[in-house]
């Protein structure tokens, strides 16, 4: 190849560099776009809640998949008030709601909402619940907020964004169990001895069966399990640090998607869990260190 070959084709390929920087870089000022509605949307119906809270108990209340499976129209209510708002803000976007909203959208962009996460911690007077949503385009979440109320915490991300917690005491960026602090003896990646472990139940009994016995195997190992009820809070509370692993089977993508994200730009090996015999499909979030021990110990019955 003579020289002004070379010469040439240093110069495409220095175009297409810059062409796929400048793709990376309309991508994230997109991102940061939807993710100021994503805010926007899980802070507004976050209010709403709290407001339903302090009117008392909900007097309207069903049950979905099983008995134990509920639905209020507190949910409804927050779906609504969402799906409205994305209306207004981002009309061509397609919607995926858990208490059954959906609409087809022509931008190539969909929201995917929980607007109660932890609806039986919410009805039960337990202050563990939250509203989480995301947007999603054909390469998978662009951009996630979930907004805990009780606390006035808010954790976010973008695909090439920092994940962060905004609270009372400041903004905080997140970076998994290293991110706040490890108390003495806390986990050192490859020290499943030491893991605080954070989980979650289906509602059908013969799953929770099966649940059982992985749990019955994973006490032994591990310093502590912890069950708090809302799937999006556990993955942006092990994203802050606060657990070094979770793992629950049987949730949905309006569950994960805005948590798992916010797991992913912190650093976190996030891994699914594939459906074995009775338990259905899940997700496992972890540091790397203790990811191969997990996954051996939670990924069948």
């Amino acid at each position: 190849m003579s020289d002004a070959q070379e010469a040439r084709g240093g110069e495409r390929e220095a175009a297409a560099g810059d062409a796929d920087a400048d793709a990376r870089e309309a991508e994230a000022r997109e991102a940061e776009a939807l993710l100021a509605v994503a805010v926007e949307a899980a802070t507004t119906a976050g209010a709403l809640l709290v407001q339903r809270v302090r009117h008392g108990a909900e007097s309207q209340v069903s049950s979905k998949s099983t008995p134990t499976d509920l639905v209020s129209e507190a949910d409804l209510a927050s779906e609504r008030a969402i799906r409205e708002l994305l209306a207004r803000r981002r009309p061509d976007d397609g919607f995926l709601g858990e208490e059954g909203a959906r609409a087809e959208g022509s931008s190539g962009l969909s929201w995917v909402v929980d607007p109660l996460d932890g609806t039986i911690d919410f009805l039960f007077g337990i202050p563990q619940w939250c509203v989480s949503v995301a947007v999603r385009d054909g390469a998978g979440t662009l951009a996630g907020a979930v907004y805990d109320p009780n606390r006035d915490e808010l954790f976010t991300a973008t695909r090439h964004g920092h994940p962060t917690l905004v609270g009372p005491g400041g903004t905080v960026g997140l970076s998994g169990p290293r991110d706040l602090g490890r108390l003495a003896g806390g986990a050192h990646d490859a020290d499943l001895a030491t893991a605080m472990v954070a989980t979650g139940f289906a509602y059908d009994a013969d799953v929770r069966a099966a649940q059982a016995r992985v749990l019955a195997r994973v006490i032994p190992r591990v310093r502590d399990i912890r069950r708090f009820g809302s799937a999006a809070l556990d993955l942006t509370w092990t994203a802050a640090g606060r657990y070094d692993a979770y793992f629950e089977r049987g949730v949905k993508q309006w569950d994960i998607a805005a948590g798992a994200l916010i797991c992913e730009r912190a650093g976190l090996v996030v891994l699914e869990l594939p459906v074995h015999e009775q338990l259905p499909w899940g997700i496992i979030v972890t540091r790397p260190g203790l990811a191969e021990a997990m996954l051996e110990l939670v990924g069948g019955a």
